[in-house]
């Protein structure tokens, strides 16, 4: 089954052809980041008019690349939310006049199982069951999975999720957008242990976690230290390098805490914050130390991209085939209403 995937949730155009014998056959990808960059984040109507634009395009493009026509396809998977009304309108009217042209089955996706199962995208690829650690936008979540839409919610944020915290302490140290990798790159040239921040709810007896806290306390440093020539490019550093270890210690431990209480011996992590090199490497070390094994998916598959969407478009459209080409989308959508009762 060859699957065309259209991601439009936010501020990147993704397309992608997903085949489930040859795997994935083309994907392309187009960032609005430097069109937003002067707003210090996205305006959502301005989202909305570039994906017009892109979608198309793009689609011919990744065709091309994949040797096929449009009546080569046998489906077509969309993001139907979370995200921008807007934005992932623009991606549920073109996947199903599409479709409704071809007479080929069109599925809505949800945006978060993308990430969720983006690590079946690489070579080795983990098997069921598993841990996922979600560390996407505005989420940070544990799940247990099972497999394709059996998923248990572990343990998810209370507050700030650890991707919203990156941008929010990243705008405090004056840090240009996107934030999140801004401050990474900042964080390269602090000194361990220069700045002292909390981790909070690291000792908790739960999955449960909060960032909200933590960026205070980056707020609070930086009123504090800063003098009439602000903070100097050292001190910046050292906040920056002291946020990311109290953020990726905390993120580890819970996810280690989840094997833990699940008995399960693999790990995936997905979603933006699954990018950060500190992250990966302390739990490639942690798995190593403890034994288990730990996935995460290509880095351009860390972010929003349509090979995620094509993924689970073909994975669910051969669980059943939609009947019509009605639509909506889902601006507001917990991943955790697509859980599936585990049987007793």
């Amino acid at each position: 089954m060859r699957v065309l995937g259209i991601e439009s949730s936010c501020d990147e155009t993704g397309l992608a052809i997903y085949d489930t014998r040859g795997g994935l056959l083309a994907h392309a990808l187009h960032s609005q980041v430097t069109m937003h960059e002067a707003y210090g984040g996205v305006v959502p109507e301005l989202a909305s008019r570039d994906h017009v634009r892109r979608v198309v395009p793009l689609a011919r493009r990744v065709l091309a690349e994949a040797g096929l026509n449009f009546a080569d396809l046998d489906g077509i998977a969309y993001t139907q939310g979370p995200g921008l009304a807007g934005a992932l309108l623009v991606g549920a009217s073109v996947a199903n006049g599409l479709g409704f042209a071809l007479g080929k089955p069109v599925v809505g996706v949800h945006h978060l199982e993308g990430h969720l199962l983006s690590p079946l995208l690489s070579d080795p690829a983990p098997g069921f069951p598993f841990v996922a650690l979600l560390v996407s936008g505005g989420h940070s979540q544990l799940f247990e999975v099972a497999g394709v839409g059996r998923y248990r919610l572990l343990g998810d944020t209370l507050d700030d999720a650890a991707g919203e915290a990156f941008d929010k302490t990243a705008k405090l140290l004056g840090l240009p957008y996107p934030g999140g990798p801004a401050l990474a790159r900042l964080a390269g040239d602090g000194r361990s242990g220069a700045a002292k921040l909390p981790r909070p709810m690291l000792e908790s007896r739960d999955l449960d976690m909060s960032f909200s806290g933590l960026k205070t306390a980056v707020l609070t440093l930086v009123r504090r230290e800063t003098g009439p020539d602000g903070l100097s490019a050292q001190r910046r550093a050292d906040i920056a390098c002291e946020f990311q270890h109290a953020v990726v210690d905390v993120l580890v431990a819970k996810a280690l805490a989840a094997l833990r209480a699940t008995g399960l011996s693999r790990l995936v992590v997905a979603g933006g914050v699954g990018a950060n090199r500190e992250l990966r490497a302390r739990l490639a070390a942690a798995a190593a130390e403890r034994r288990v094994e730990v996935f995460f998916p290509e880095l351009e598959f860390c972010t929003d991209n349509g090979a995620m969407i094509a993924l689970v478009g073909a994975l669910r459209l051969a669980q059943s085939v939609p009947a019509d080409y009605a639509f909506s989308v889902r601006p507001r959508w917990e991943l955790a209403s697509l859980e599936i009762p585990h049987a007793p």
